[in-house]
């Protein structure tokens, strides 16, 4: 079996201890690919934590960007890194970024700026973007259809867990819906109904390593090999085989990244 984690934070103080041994795990589980998130809880002043990790494995790629939650501590230093790491050929996607009002700091006022100025970059370095979003639908799309839409490059919901109408709004704008490890928790039924309703071709399979374990494993750290219970999980309630969730998801990331084997492809520039 052939299964993709699209999100993990592998540079997280919580792999420290045994970052090779939990690798090595995910690859005896089948992962064939991990995307690690260059953002999250490292904040923007180690927008290389991503690369630091990928640059020693030819099947991890990586992402740079500013987390919503570290929007006020955006400097103009940090902008200038990010379009100088965006040329590192591992260095597929621009993310997460995005908006979180799940907080009250920072506000919306101090957040979107940073959003659209990421937009920008990701526009000219012609990387498709990776979307946190919490509580922040309508101003989310709203941004998204007016300033990435046209681009046409597309990306990733990360961690969905919106209305089916916002993950087809999403479709509509080019970008795949992702399915972490939430949707195996007691109350997450209705992201489980929108799992149901996407095209298979449109989604993808996630672990947002070492957040969110799966149901079974809930106050223990997450890691990529269990990817395997989120592909489960969408095989239930789509009437699936697990083995053939994962095909898929693996094969639309390959798709949407122009992926082939598992070496680090040159980009043009």
């Amino acid at each position: 079996m052939e299964i993709i984690d699209s999100h993990a934070h592998l540079e997280s103080e919580e792999f420290d201890g045994d970052r090779a041994e939990m690798l090595e795990r995910a690859r005896t589980a089948g992962v064939s690919v991990v995307l690690a998130i260059g953002s999250g809880g490292s904040g923007p002043d180690r927008l290389d934590a991503a690369l630091s990790v990928a640059k020693d494995y030819d099947w991890i790629y990586a992402t740079i960007g500013i987390h919503p939650q570290h929007a006020a501590d955006a400097q103009e230093p940090h902008y200038a890194q990010l379009d100088a790491l965006a040329k590192d050929p591992r260095v597929i996607a621009w993310g997460e970024m995005g908006l979180d009002y799940h907080y009250e700091e920072p506000p919306p006022e101090v957040q979107h700026p940073v959003f659209r100025r990421q937009l920008q970059q990701a526009r000219a370095a012609k990387l498709p973007i990776v979307i946190h979003c919490r509580d922040a639908w309508d101003d989310c799309l709203a941004i998204l259809e007016k300033d990435w839409k046209p681009t046409g490059l597309g990306g990733i919901f990360h961690c969905f867990g919106g209305t089916l109408r916002e993950a087809q709004r999403g479709l509509d704008m080019g970008f795949l819906i992702s399915f972490a490890a939430n949707v195996t928790y007691p109350k997450s039924q209705l992201i489980r109904d929108v799992a149901r309703e996407l095209p298979l071709d449109q989604i993808l399979t996630e672990t947002d390593s070492p957040f969110l374990s799966p149901q079974g494993r809930r106050g223990k750290r997450n890691e990529p090999a269990n990817v395997v219970e989120v592909a489960q999980t969408l095989a239930n309630v789509r009437n699936l085989g697990r083995e053939e969730v994962a095909a898929a998801t693996a094969a639309n990331f390959r798709r949407f990244f122009r992926l082939g084997g598992l070496e680090i492809p040159a980009r043009p520039r």
